[in-house]
């Protein structure tokens, strides 16, 4: 799938997969380290806004917009109702990976990829791991004593933590 390492982080809805990412990528870019971002959402979502012209370009019937400016673009296509939730393997391609060190994927939990999973027990909700042997670790807001498991069990409050383990586990110099 992936020409570089990619990692993922997986867990139920509202546990603190996005927080923990805003803690975690900048400690990466902080190394050095060029990060790409996939995320996924079951919502529909917009980058546009109504009003702006490539809002109403596209909404008048583009069926891909490309925003640019001298700092940013963004593509936009638009897949209709007749299409299946989009899976890694499809949306991995859009990256220009010969710019990236590391790509960091937030959701896609039914995939074989490596991942991370976020879990708080005061949430109570089960586990994903015992299901997905694709999961390389647990991070976790309570002690290592709180999953029973034999992987490693990483402190979601300790970021420098997990990110001393992406190096150690996924890029590994």
């Amino acid at each position: 799938m992936a020409r570089i390492p990619i990692l993922g982080f997986v867990a139920h809805s509202g546990t603190g997969k996005t927080t923990l990412l805003l803690k975690i990528i900048p400690l990466l870019k902080d190394k050095g380290l060029r990060i790409g971002m996939i995320k996924h959402t079951h919502h529909k979502f917009d980058i546009d806004h109504p009003g702006k012209d490539s809002y109403r370009l596209r909404h008048a019937g583009a069926e891909q917009m490309l925003v640019a400016s001298r700092k940013r673009w963004a593509l936009m296509v638009e897949m209709g109702d007749e299409f299946d939730e989009p899976d890694l393997e499809q949306v991995l391609p859009h990256l220009d990976q010969e710019q990236l060190d590391l790509i960091l994927v937030e959701g896609f939990k039914h995939e074989r990829f490596p991942k991370i999973e976020v879990h708080r027990p005061s949430l109570e909700r089960p586990l994903l791991f015992p299901q997905d042997d694709s999961v390389i670790a647990i991070a976790c807001d309570v002690p290592q004593t709180a999953v029973a498991t034999d992987l490693p069990v990483l402190d979601m409050n300790q970021p420098e933590q997990i990110v001393a383990f992406i190096e150690q586990r996924i890029l590994r110099y």
